[in-house]
């Protein structure tokens, strides 16, 4: 159910803000939905021994207070014509603010671009991007990422495959109201 409907998911209010006091049930409700974002409050209810309108209003309470920011649609890009999937990394050679913002702002609105990372280290970008073919990479590197004139370094690597981890909150079959497994 997390994940989507913000430009900047990564951001969560200002420095110092703290988070909003989450209990057992919460993160309960929230590793069962991320088990199965699809399940009814119905399902999630019978899965952790509570009410329907328990769910109900605790799923609307993390929604008011920002912890679920929206839904997800996850679709299988292979077989909407997209089999190439790559990331592209991003040094610059000039780290004006303006300059900076302009080429995020250029890469994270690129049809194809599915997450952008803006980071610390030798690499400036990491910008991951799904494509139909090599020759539509090649032209995606060169037209919006190596012609701006503060990029000093590309390199794409292609992608194999991907496998999703647990994330903070775990989730998965079997989870009980205390958020353990069954004996």
């Amino acid at each position: 159910m997390a994940d989507a409907g913000r430009s900047d998911r990564g951001h969560h209010g200002g420095a110092g803000a703290a988070p909003p006091a989450l209990d057992a049930v919460d993160l309960d409700l929230l590793a069962a939905l991320a088990a199965d974002a699809g399940s009814t409050i119905k399902a999630v209810a019978r899965r952790l021994g509570l009410a329907e309108s328990t769910c109900a209003y605790r799923l609307r309470a993390l929604r008011a207070a920002g912890v679920i920011l929206g839904t997800r649609l996850e679709v299988d890009l292979k077989r909407l014509g997209y089999p190439l999937h790559a990331v592209v990394k991003v040094r610059l050679g000039n780290h004006s603010q303006a300059d900076v913002d302009q080429l995020y702002a250029s890469m994270a609105s690129a049809p194809g671009v599915t997450q952008v990372l803006h980071l610390a280290g030798a690499d400036d970008f990491h910008v991951q991007v799904v494509m139909r073919d090599s020759e539509a990479l090649r032209d995606f590197v060169v037209q919006r990422i190596s012609s701006h004139r503060i990029v000093r370094q590309t390199e794409t690597l292609l992608v194999f495959s991907v496998r999703q981890g647990p994330g903070v909150l775990g989730g998965g079959p079997g989870l009980t109201r205390n958020g353990g497994r069954p004996s």
